[in-house]
């Protein structure tokens, strides 16, 4: 959703009032962050950092009352790591460790949390890559219904 600011000078568009960003908590962020960073400067965007936890232990987190494993200790110092560094430039950054299914986890906060555009990496893999590693943006562009901006791993930034 975009709105419009009109002043006596200018007039100011706010295409992206909330950002999701899909952290993987590998070297692909790198990649991914500094795109992020410049459109949240840019359009004046809250960034919503995301990682999803997939691991036995979070996917039977709720269900089972297990305790929290330690690659989700690791993920969630993670994005409150990266928060901290994308707060010292002046941006307006919360996180959110998700538990399940990466694809889903992903859609469903960004619908809860009426995020106006999610960005995400990309690998470049291809048929038979997508079925040993997965596609988690396969089924993020095939089911929402908001906008996605890809940046290809390895990439560097603007």
């Amino acid at each position: 959703m975009a709105w419009t600011i009109v002043s006596l000078n200018q007039t100011i568009t706010y295409m992206y009032e909330k950002i999701l960003v899909a952290l993987e908590n590998s070297q692909a962020d790198e990649s991914l962050l500094p795109h992020v960073r410049e459109l949240a400067k840019r359009f004046q965007s809250q960034l919503l950092l995301v990682h999803v936890a997939d691991g036995w232990v979070a996917r039977n987190f709720d269900r089972l009352k297990l305790a929290e494993s330690e690659e989700m200790k690791v993920d969630r110092a993670y994005l409150e790591s990266t928060a901290a560094q994308l707060r010292t430039t002046g941006l307006n950054v919360t996180a959110h460790l998700e538990l399940g299914d990466p694809p889903t986890e992903i859609l469903k906060t960004a619908e809860r949390e009426h995020c106006d555009l999610i960005a995400m990496t990309t690998h470049g893999h291809r048929l038979l890559g997508d079925l040993f590693f997965g596609s988690t943006i396969h089924e993020v562009r095939h089911k929402s219904f908001i906008p996605i901006l890809l940046v290809r791993a390895g990439t560097r930034g603007p």
